[in-house]
């Protein structure tokens, strides 16, 4: 890669992100300009291009070597997503509309204001939530009947399995902002089910007599524009929002993830949540990885279903191979959506010079994977020296425990 190479064009995107004018007007002018070659491979690109997204994607623009075949595109930004906004906050979507390859989850990034309330509604699909910043109010009712209200922080979880009816509102000083993990690719936040939409399509005497009231009470719901997401007085201290005569449920709706221990190595440290620990979460297994500066998600699979991943912070490029020959290489940075099918190899390695942070997610009841240097650690040594003639060093320092995140 000539004449910038690509540690050169990470460093410089993890110092700024995109080229500056500045730096724009340098490489227009002849200056260091990212090329799609290595020596003996590839030429020179006249142009026209787009300077900040080849700066962004160095193992894109020059893939490794070892990148080989027509894998399809396994990441998309959110950035790149459109954005709804409303009067109560924002929200946008990455599904298999924007990412072809996420058949089996998709996913919403949702900013609710101070106050803001995303409508009572349900779905289809079940709903698993992080929080990624300030602190939000969430309430839920089964089944049965019982109702379930509590107060989630940056780094916590929360589950509402298919049907289940539910809110959230952002809380003071700032609102929140959270991502939503969905167990269906086809999943779209503009089709739900919504109680202001459903009021203003029954018929005034079918509510009234549901209800038990004159029909004439009924006919001023808001139009539905006016709802979804929108500003509402903030709620009192937790305890006011009780239901009098109501009973709560038996299962919490939420889990504080933080306070989970996570495992550590010298690479990093692995938060593993599922059914296990979350009884209520039946259908999305996760995880939150931190990977240190030049450390690595180690080269593992997944055999029980498709990894549907979300960067919270830093940069990294993910390796993926998927068999027949075939491996691509992307580079991922905060707000990026990668997309790893079901038995497919990998790895993620930090690029940048702090911490990289991103969640693991599958349509799973339980966390599974595979660790590649455990396979071999747990296989006859001469079995795996007459595949790959690998030299001493490396058999001697084989692991019979997964790394999960090596170090540099």
């Amino acid at each position: 890669m000539d004449p910038l190479s690509r540690r050169q064009m990470l460093a410089a995107t993890a110092a700024g992100g995109l080229l500056t004018t500045t730096a724009l007007a340098q490489a227009q002018s002849g200056g260091a300009v990212p090329q799609p070659q290595r020596p003996g491979r590839g030429g020179s690109d006249p142009g026209p291009r787009n300077l900040a997204r080849d700066q962004q994607n160095p193992d894109i623009l020059v893939p490794p070597s070892t990148d080989h075949g027509s894998l399809p595109n396994l990441r998309f930004s959110f950035s790149d997503a459109h954005m709804r906004l409303e009067t109560g906050g924002w929200t946008r979507q990455v599904t298999r509309r924007e990412l072809g390859i996420a058949t089996a989850l998709a996913g919403v990034n949702m900013r609710l204001n101070a106050g803001g309330v995303r409508e009572l509604h349900w779905h289809k699909a079940s709903e698993w939530a992080y929080m990624l910043h300030g602190t939000a109010r969430i309430t839920a009712v089964d089944p049965d009947g019982r109702y379930f209200v509590d107060d989630v922080g940056a780094g916590d979880l929360w589950f509402f399995p298919s049907g289940t009816p539910h809110s959230i509102q952002g809380l003071g000083p700032d609102g929140c902002e959270f991502l939503l993990v969905f167990d269906d690719g086809d999943f779209d936040e503009d089709n739900t089910f919504m109680i202001n939409d459903w009021f203003k399509h029954i018929p005034n005497e079918v509510l009234g007599k549901n209800f038990g009231v004159s029909a004439s009470l009924f006919g001023h719901t808001p139009e539905e524009s006016d709802r979804y997401i929108f500003p509402a007085p903030l709620p009192g201290p937790l305890s006011s929002d009780s239901i009098r005569g109501a009973t709560p449920v038996e299962t919490s709706y939420t889990w504080r993830l933080m306070a989970q221990e996570p495992t550590r190595t010298k690479g990093g440290t692995v938060r593993i949540n599922d059914s296990r620990l979350f009884p209520i979460n039946t259908t999305t297994a996760a995880a939150l990885v931190e990977v240190n500066p030049g450390a690595m998600r180690e080269l593992h699979w997944h055999p029980n279903g498709d990894e549907w991943l979300y960067v919270i912070e830093g940069q990294a490029r993910m390796g993926v191979f998927a068999g027949q020959g075939q491996a691509r290489t992307f580079d991922l940075t905060a707000g990026d959506v990668g997309y790893v099918p079901a038995a497919m190899g990998h790895y993620l390695e930090n690029t940048g010079p702090g911490p990289f942070r991103f969640l693991e997610t599958f349509k799973s009841r339980y966390f599974v994977d595979v660790s590649l240097d455990t396979w071999m650690a747990s296989t006859p040594p001469e079995l795996v020296d007459a595949h790959l003639n690998l030299p001493k060093e490396v058999m001697d320092g084989l692991r019979k425990t997964k790394a999960l995140v090596v170090p540099e």
